[in-house]
């Protein structure tokens, strides 16, 4: 049993005793916390909270108890069922609510889930305010609200349709010229929500067929659900066999855009957000901004379009604080992860494929073609399990002094940029590893530096 409390949300396995996994006592125990920490930052009378889920065995569970503990604290509940983060992320800021939490453990198998919580603008908690939670929760400083004040809940099924809307209505969203091109689009989505909402949002755009694989969101997922090429071979078929022009694949929660050429060749997790940020950035001047862990073809593009580029922490509330710090246009991560702030502040794999569409139409090529068009680095991202007594710090600041003479960026982990590469290992906030990134110019160059520095650990392990 695993049970992981962090600023990023209460993530664990399902089962076991209390503390050890994501048992019920756990899920109303941070619920309440995150209640309580959103009541000390309100003034609203009367606050509601939006829930929404990912079709996980366990998410119906995991709502009751926290659709029952909120209401036991006085609030009231917008309940969305089964939806998107990125939909859940919307929802708040329509409903005007105080805050949000989204029932999904990402790309974590299927004993997993999480809670993730969101403000009343629809973002993810800054650092402090999660740690204000984590302590709320661990003096489990709460009170439950009397009989004649708890809260009521409105069930409510309109989201994803939402949602579908407002990417038609982005600007830069081009549905006549998507509908012109005669797409025929395959997609995975892993037996999770975007099965719901994909096929409608592809239809709506005026894709001319849709292949679906994977779309009954029962939450038993077909393979591991991390959009990464190893687990991608059956969609990747299927994309040659039935001839079609792209293919989507989705993570669980529906954040994290994959892209698979018409020859069954991968475009590039990484480069869903290079290729986004070509649209974007040819239609208007601007900045970018990714973290620490994604490729320089970035930096790339947006210098080749006047703009400026910078770079964060790992996690979507750092990369989010730096792209309103910079006013970037378009910004996100390498695993996927598109955010455009002319839609929200959040990684939203539906607005990635509306905007990547519009791009494919409007270029004419193939979708092998366009990705051609990109500078070409590899990364190899690998990662080693942690066990309780490993002194991860101890690890990462003899990795600094042994690399001393090299460019170090030490704001996330410890990232070394060597003139023609680089590599950067952390503690991952939500799994017990950590995670070694390395890129190149070819996939030799990049796993080469990733098993230099692997075996630079496991030495000092």
């Amino acid at each position: 049993m695993t049970l992981i409390k962090s600023i990023s949300g209460i993530r664990g396995t399902i089962g076991g005793k209390p503390g050890e996994g994501l048992s019920p006592v756990d899920v109303v125990r941070f619920t309440s916390a995150f209640g309580t920490w959103v009541k000390n930052n309100s003034d609203n009378p009367n606050p509601t909270i939006v829930v929404g889920r990912d079709a996980r065995i366990s998410g119906e569970m995991v709502k009751n108890l926290v659709v029952g503990s909120l209401q036991g604290l006085g609030f009231d509940v917008v309940n969305i069922g089964l939806a998107t983060t990125p939909t859940t992320e919307l929802a708040v800021v329509e409903e005007k609510a105080d805050g949000g939490i989204i029932l999904t453990a990402s790309h974590n198998p299927r004993q997993w889930n999480a809670l993730k919580l969101l403000n009343n603008k629809g973002e993810f908690l800054t650092a402090e305010d999660g740690a204000r939670v984590l302590a709320i929760a661990e003096a489990e400083d709460f009170q439950y609200a009397e009989v004649g004040d708890l809260g009521k809940v409105e069930n409510k099924d309109t989201y994803d349709t939402f949602h579908v809307e407002h990417v038609l209505g982005l600007e830069m969203v081009d549905v006549a010229a998507i509908k012109k091109a005669g797409f025929t689009v395959a997609i995975d989505c892993v037996n999770s929500v975007g099965g719901v909402v994909l096929p409608q949002l592809l239809k709506a755009l005026g894709v001319k067929e849709v292949i679906e694989l994977y779309t009954e969101p029962n939450g038993e997922f077909p393979h591991n659900p991390e959009p990464l090429p190893e687990h991608l071979t059956e969609i990747s078929s299927l994309i040659k066999e039935r001839k079609a022009d792209v293919g989507f694949v989705v993570d669980p929660d529906v954040d994290r855009l994959a892209i698979i050429n018409e020859d069954g060749s991968m475009f590039g997790e990484e480069y869903t957000l290079v290729a986004v940020a070509d649209y974007i950035l040819s239609h208007q001047k601007g900045n970018t901004v990714s973290n620490l862990s994604s490729t320089r073809a970035l930096s790339d593009v947006t210098c080749n379009h006047g703009g400026s580029y910078a770079c964060s922490a790992v996690g979507e509330v750092n990369v989010v604080a730096k792209m309103k710090d910079t006013k970037a246009i378009i910004g996100g991560e390498g695993n996927g992860g598109v955010i455009y702030p002319a839609s929200h502040y959040g990684r939203d794999a539906l607005v990635g494929i509306g905007l990547f569409l519009s791009h494919l139409a409007k270029s004419g090529l193939k979708c092998s073609e366009l990705r051609a068009k990109y500078p070409e680095y590899s990364i190899s991202k690998n990662k080693i399990q942690l066990t309780p007594e490993i002194d991860v710090d101890k690890i990462l600041s003899d990795i600094k002094e042994k690399y001393s003479q090299e460019k170090i960026n030490d704001i996330d982990g410890i990232k070394i940029d060597f003139p023609d590469k680089w590599v950067q290992l952390r503690k991952s906030n939500t799994e017990p590893i950590i995670r070694i990134y390395a890129e190149g110019k070819s996939n030799a160059d990049a796993n080469d530096l990733a098993q230099q520095l692997i075996g630079d650990i496991k030495s000092m392990m």
